[in-house]
Protein backbone atom coordinates (compact mmCIF):
# COMPACT_ATOMS: atom_id res chain seq x y z
CA UNK A 1 0.00 0.00 0.00
CA UNK A 2 2.96 2.41 0.66
CA UNK A 3 4.39 1.92 -2.49
CA UNK A 4 1.17 2.61 -4.25
CA UNK A 5 0.66 6.37 -1.65
CA UNK A 6 4.08 7.04 -2.45
CA UNK A 7 4.82 6.76 -6.29
CA UNK A 8 2.76 3.90 -7.88
CA UNK A 9 -1.42 5.16 -8.14
CA UNK A 10 -1.38 2.40 -11.02
CA UNK A 11 0.09 -0.13 -8.26
CA UNK A 12 -2.71 1.61 -5.76
CA UNK A 13 -5.49 0.76 -8.15
CA UNK A 14 -4.07 -2.73 -8.82
CA UNK A 15 -3.95 -2.98 -4.96
CA UNK A 16 -7.92 -2.22 -4.03
CA UNK A 17 -8.81 -4.41 -7.35
CA UNK A 18 -6.74 -7.44 -5.97
CA UNK A 19 -7.58 -7.18 -2.74
CA UNK A 20 -9.35 -10.31 -1.78
CA UNK A 21 -7.03 -12.68 -3.96
CA UNK A 22 -4.38 -11.11 -2.07
CA UNK A 23 -6.28 -12.10 1.24
CA UNK A 24 -6.61 -15.13 -0.17
CA UNK A 25 -3.09 -15.79 -0.46
CA UNK A 26 -3.49 -16.96 -4.22
CA UNK A 27 0.06 -17.16 -5.30
CA UNK A 28 0.34 -15.35 -8.85
CA UNK A 29 -1.21 -12.40 -7.01
CA UNK A 30 0.99 -12.07 -4.21
CA UNK A 31 3.93 -12.59 -6.34
CA UNK A 32 3.50 -10.09 -8.48
CA UNK A 33 2.73 -7.71 -5.29
CA UNK A 34 6.09 -8.87 -4.42
CA UNK A 35 7.38 -8.09 -7.37
CA UNK A 36 5.96 -4.49 -7.57
CA UNK A 37 6.74 -3.69 -4.16
CA UNK A 38 10.52 -4.52 -4.75
CA UNK A 39 10.24 -2.96 -7.57
CA UNK A 40 9.36 0.29 -6.25
CA UNK A 41 11.57 0.22 -3.50
CA UNK A 42 14.30 -0.64 -5.34
CA UNK A 43 13.70 2.39 -7.43
CA UNK A 44 13.53 4.86 -4.64
CA UNK A 45 17.15 3.39 -3.22
CA UNK A 46 18.35 3.97 -6.86
CA UNK A 47 17.40 7.47 -6.90
CA UNK A 48 18.62 8.42 -3.65
CA UNK A 49 21.26 5.81 -2.58
CA UNK A 50 22.83 8.36 -0.06
CA UNK A 51 19.37 9.31 1.40
CA UNK A 52 19.58 12.92 0.53
CA UNK A 53 16.20 13.20 -0.65
CA UNK A 54 13.37 11.03 -1.92
CA UNK A 55 14.24 8.37 0.10
CA UNK A 56 13.11 9.76 2.97
CA UNK A 57 9.37 9.24 1.20
CA UNK A 58 9.61 5.08 2.35
CA UNK A 59 8.97 6.71 5.81
CA UNK A 60 4.96 7.16 5.25
CA UNK A 61 3.38 6.51 7.85
CA UNK A 62 6.32 5.89 10.19
CA UNK A 63 6.60 8.76 12.22
CA UNK A 64 3.21 8.06 13.12
CA UNK A 65 3.88 4.42 13.34
CA UNK A 66 6.82 4.56 15.58
CA UNK A 67 5.17 6.61 18.00
CA UNK A 68 2.23 4.21 18.34
CA UNK A 69 4.85 1.67 18.72
CA UNK A 70 6.35 3.43 21.51
CA UNK A 71 3.45 4.80 23.66
CA UNK A 72 2.14 1.22 23.63
CA UNK A 73 5.70 -0.42 24.11
CA UNK A 74 6.39 -2.01 21.45
CA UNK A 75 3.50 -4.82 22.56
CA UNK A 76 0.42 -4.27 21.54
CA UNK A 77 0.73 -3.58 17.45
CA UNK A 78 2.75 -4.92 15.25
CA UNK A 79 5.30 -2.71 13.06
CA UNK A 80 2.87 -3.07 10.10
CA UNK A 81 -0.48 -2.26 11.92
CA UNK A 82 1.29 0.97 13.14
CA UNK A 83 2.41 2.35 10.49
CA UNK A 84 -0.90 1.42 8.58
CA UNK A 85 -2.71 3.91 11.16
CA UNK A 86 0.21 6.23 10.22
CA UNK A 87 -0.33 6.19 7.16
CA UNK A 88 -4.31 7.14 7.32
CA UNK A 89 -2.90 9.84 9.88
CA UNK A 90 -0.60 11.83 7.60
CA UNK A 91 -3.81 10.96 4.52
CA UNK A 92 -5.71 13.03 6.95
CA UNK A 93 -2.91 15.78 7.87
CA UNK A 94 -2.42 16.13 3.81
CA UNK A 95 -6.43 16.48 3.15
CA UNK A 96 -6.67 18.74 6.21
CA UNK A 97 -3.39 20.95 4.31
CA UNK A 98 -5.76 21.53 1.74
CA UNK A 99 -3.35 18.40 -0.50
CA UNK A 100 -5.12 15.42 -0.53
CA UNK A 101 -9.23 15.25 -1.49
CA UNK A 102 -11.27 13.61 1.24
CA UNK A 103 -12.14 11.04 -1.19
CA UNK A 104 -8.61 10.10 -1.64
CA UNK A 105 -8.24 9.55 2.23
CA UNK A 106 -11.61 7.04 1.74
CA UNK A 107 -9.90 4.90 -0.62
CA UNK A 108 -7.00 4.50 1.34
CA UNK A 109 -9.11 3.96 4.57
CA UNK A 110 -11.01 1.28 2.62
CA UNK A 111 -7.89 -0.46 1.61
CA UNK A 112 -6.52 -0.55 4.89
CA UNK A 113 -9.51 -1.49 6.59
CA UNK A 114 -10.38 -4.46 3.71
CA UNK A 115 -6.49 -5.58 4.15
CA UNK A 116 -7.69 -6.09 8.12
CA UNK A 117 -5.14 -3.44 9.19
CA UNK A 118 -6.23 -0.55 11.95
CA UNK A 119 -6.87 3.00 10.51
CA UNK A 120 -7.17 4.73 13.95
CA UNK A 121 -4.52 4.51 16.84
CA UNK A 122 -5.48 3.52 20.02
CA UNK A 123 -7.62 6.17 22.02
CA UNK A 124 -5.19 6.03 25.18
CA UNK A 125 -2.33 7.95 23.74
CA UNK A 126 -2.35 11.70 23.93
CA UNK A 127 -1.70 13.94 21.33
CA UNK A 128 0.94 14.97 24.15
CA UNK A 129 2.34 12.18 23.92
CA UNK A 130 2.05 11.70 20.30
CA UNK A 131 3.77 14.59 19.64
CA UNK A 132 6.67 14.16 22.27
CA UNK A 133 7.45 10.69 20.63
CA UNK A 134 7.19 11.99 17.28
CA UNK A 135 9.89 15.04 18.26
CA UNK A 136 12.39 12.27 18.54
CA UNK A 137 12.44 10.29 15.16
CA UNK A 138 15.11 10.13 12.86
CA UNK A 139 13.41 12.26 10.01
CA UNK A 140 13.46 15.68 13.16
CA UNK A 141 15.41 18.69 11.40
CA UNK A 142 16.27 22.23 12.99
CA UNK A 143 13.70 20.63 15.85
CA UNK A 144 10.49 20.43 13.47
CA UNK A 145 8.65 17.13 13.22
CA UNK A 146 9.52 16.24 9.16
CA UNK A 147 6.59 14.23 8.04
CA UNK A 148 6.08 12.35 4.57
CA UNK A 149 2.48 13.56 3.35
CA UNK A 150 0.97 12.99 0.52
CA UNK A 151 -0.48 15.46 -2.71
CA UNK A 152 -2.42 12.71 -4.16
CA UNK A 153 -2.27 8.97 -4.53
CA UNK A 154 0.81 8.36 -6.03
CA UNK A 155 2.69 11.37 -5.21
CA UNK A 156 4.43 12.18 -1.78
CA UNK A 157 6.67 14.90 -0.08
CA UNK A 158 8.83 15.23 2.63
CA UNK A 159 7.14 17.80 4.60
CA UNK A 160 8.31 20.30 7.75
CA UNK A 161 6.74 23.52 7.05
CA UNK A 162 3.23 22.85 7.98
CA UNK A 163 1.41 24.88 10.66
CA UNK A 164 1.76 22.75 14.45
CA UNK A 165 -1.95 23.63 14.96
CA UNK A 166 -3.12 21.52 12.00
CA UNK A 167 -0.48 18.29 13.37
CA UNK A 168 -2.25 18.87 16.77
CA UNK A 169 -6.17 18.75 15.60
CA UNK A 170 -5.50 15.93 13.28
CA UNK A 171 -4.11 13.82 16.69
CA UNK A 172 -6.88 15.16 18.48
CA UNK A 173 -9.40 14.08 16.38
CA UNK A 174 -7.49 10.98 16.19
CA UNK A 175 -7.65 10.16 19.52
CA UNK A 176 -11.09 11.20 20.87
Amino acid sequence: VKYGLIRDPDFYQWLETNNSKLLSREESVISEAIFRSCENKAQVVADDETEQGNRALLNLGHTFGHAIETATGYSQWLHGEAVAAGMVLAAQMSCSLGWLAEGDVERIRELLLRADLPINPPKDISVETFLSHMSRDKKVADKRIRLVLLEGIGRARLVADYPDEILTEVLAAAVA
